[in-house]
């Protein structure tokens, strides 16, 4: 069993979501949103908390032998959680930095250091390590549910974080947020980043459930895939 999974982003018209551009042509409708969605867990990527929380410093460890095996740590109980996906466990985590409105909870792979789940033990946070290489999102979520009670939660970027949840057949629903004004530089993340090109490629197809404007001209419109297990594909 996993939870519902709500995609929530806020692009321009063109598609692109970086911060410094998107708080330039919105107000906080992004979060107004997000609120009514009802989902108490958000998941963010390693980009985009090195942006607004930890720095771009990483956590060099002394001993760098990995955890080798799965393991999860529950240092508290709440409604929510934050979530950070860092597979090889180098987000700089300080007792400053990780005092947030919901619990910490990192995601991390067999092949984060041992050392490094110390340290998060060592600062109260929760942790779930899965996957060799890289965290396994379908297992993380089913944790997440078991072992955490996560019924809801909004994966909201960056956009690599936002396609690994899509190619995973993760995602129940996006909500997307389309602010009017015009990115148009090289080289920006877009919404969904990094699906695998090549002759097999094929778009996914998503059902359309509604569709807002609001005062400040700002469009919110939200799909849904038709089953966790893979959207439906355009032939």
């Amino acid at each position: 069993m996993k939870p519902y999974i709500v995609c929530h982003m806020m692009q321009s018209v063109d598609g692109r979501i970086a911060c410094d551009m998107v708080d330039k042509i919105s107000g906080d409708e992004y979060y107004t949103a997000l609120d009514s969605l009802n989902c108490p867990t958000i998941v963010e990527g390693k980009v985009t908390l090195q942006l607004h929380v930890t720095g771009f410093a990483p956590y060099t460890p002394a001993d760098a032998t990995p955890v080798g095996r799965e393991e999860i740590h529950v240092a508290c109980r709440a409604d929510g959680y934050a979530v950070s996906v860092d597979s090889a466990g180098t987000l700089l985590w300080t007792a400053e930095n990780c005092r947030e409105e919901r619990p910490r909870l990192c995601l991390v792979s067999e092949r984060a250091p041992r050392e490094y789940l110390t340290r998060l033990r060592a600062l109260g946070l929760s942790y779930i390590a899965t996957g060799k290489e890289q965290v396994d999102l379908r297992r993380a979520v089913e944790i997440l549910a078991e072992h955490f009670g996560v019924k809801r939660m909004a994966v909201v970027g960056g956009g690599k974080l936002n396609g690994g949840f899509l190619d995973a057949g993760l995602l129940d629903e996006i909500s997307v947020m389309t602010a009017p004004g015009i990115d148009g530089r090289s080289g920006q993340p877009a919404l969904f980043d990094g699906r695998a090109d090549g002759d097999a490629f094929l778009p996914l197809r998503l059902t359309y459930q509604s569709c807002r404007v609001l005062d400040n001209g700002v469009i919110w419109t939200r799909y849904t895939l038709p089953d966790a297990g893979g959207a439906e594909k355009m032939g």
